[in-house]
């Protein structure tokens, strides 16, 4: 059985195990469909149909199958709701205990498009939860379109668990933060230094550039407001790094300054998963699509594929196996890039492939990879 052949096989056999339904009919077509987009997208590492088909094995010519991704990827009934959601209670469930961390970002994906994703963080990595792709370069959504991602993460997450919201300066309107807040979330998003913010019983209103922070210094704000809608009460945290070149200032609904900057520590995570998803990964960003819808459903097959990798690598490292595809010394490669490395190794040593969409548990799962 050629590579190509064993790894849409084993994939397309977890996803039917996982999907939560009767595997029929049109569903039945459209989840294999997904399986070789899946498979082609992690055998290529690449996103364009041409690519994705020439490593998938079917009986149909290349060209036949190349329309047929055509023609799934402009489908609307292949949606996120039916196709990727019901893999994401799985996933949350496997993560440790303690507040689900979200970050919202967004990335250039296609010609003059950019996806919106929400992500939850584990470990090192951003796990990818929803998206929406829209028109435009970074920097030019409106504040509805965020609203509405983060009422659609909201609907994923456990009610029961914790969340905290993180966001850069582009995501810290006062209509989003308000609906974190209505949520029950605790959230820490960046703010500009020209942002003005009113203290306790002071209607009058001063600029953050005024607080005179240098290098190494930080500041605290408790119980302010802040934009001129007068938002809050809140927490400001500025703070400047001497490594940095310009001071930080974050707003918070959070108790403690030291735990609103150790969370927003963590919104960086999510630029590892736009480099795995492009450039070190799977070069999403030349998938030579321009259609949101289109580019939408592409990244079902992206995050699926992406969650099965970082799953793989985590398998890996829990059961003491990095030393067959990594130096013992030290370990410089992502949970992403081990779990690519594994599954060469288990394609070139005729091993079974393990296919994880959940995070495993210590040597549970983990002794699968062996």
């Amino acid at each position: 059985m050629s590579d190509n052949l064993r790894r849409y096989c084993d994939i397309h056999a977890a996803l039917k195990r996982r999907c939560g339904r009767e595997v029929k009919g049109r569903f039945a077509q459209h989840l294999t469909t997904l399986s070789h987009l899946v498979s082609g997208i992690v055998g290529s590492k690449r996103c364009s149909t041409s690519a994705i088909a020439s490593k998938v094995p079917t009986p149909q010519k290349r060209q036949s199958r190349i329309r047929r991704y055509e023609r799934s990827l402009a489908n609307e009934t292949v949606t996120f709701a039916t196709y990727y959601a019901p893999f994401l209670a799985r996933l949350l469930a496997s993560l440790p205990e303690g507040p689900l961390v979200l970050i919202m970002d967004g990335s250039e994906v296609g010609q003059e498009a950019q996806a919106l994703v929400v992500s939850v963080v584990y470990q090192n990595r951003a796990l990818p939860l929803c998206w929406q792709v829209v028109t435009g370069k970074k920097g030019h959504v409106s504040e509805e379109t965020h609203r509405a991602l983060l009422q659609k993460a909201a609907a994923l997450v456990p009610p029961t668990r914790r969340v905290v919201f993180l966001g850069d300066g582009e995501y810290n309107g006062v209509g989003l933060l308000q609906a974190a807040t209505d949520l029950g979330w605790d959230y820490v998003c960046r703010i500009p230094r020209n942002t003005l913010i009113s203290e306790a019983g002071d209607e009058s209103r001063h600029s953050l550039r005024e607080t005179g922070l240098r290098p190494g210094e930080q500041v605290v704000y408790e119980d302010v407001t802040f934009s001129g809608a007068g938002f809050g009460p809140v927490l400001v945290v500025g703070l400047w790094h001497t490594r940095h070149h310009a001071p930080l200032y974050l707003v918070s609904n959070c108790d403690l300054p030291e735990e609103a900057v150790l969370y927003y520590k963590q919104r960086f995570r999510i630029e590892t998963l736009f480099s795995d998803q492009k450039s070190r990964g799977f070069h999403l960003a030349h998938s030579h699509l321009r259609a949101t819808d289109r580019l939408e459903h592409l990244l079902i097959a992206t995050c699926l594929a992406y969650v099965w990798l970082v799953c793989l690598g985590v398998a890996v490292l829990l059961a003491g196996k990095l030393s067959v595809v990594h130096r013992t010394d030290r370990c410089d490669l992502s949970l992403f890039q081990i779990g690519l490395l594994w599954l060469e190794h288990c394609l070139n040593k005729n091993k079974p492939i393990p296919i994880f969409l959940a995070i495993p548990r210590l040597m549970g799962k983990a002794k699968c990879v062996g």
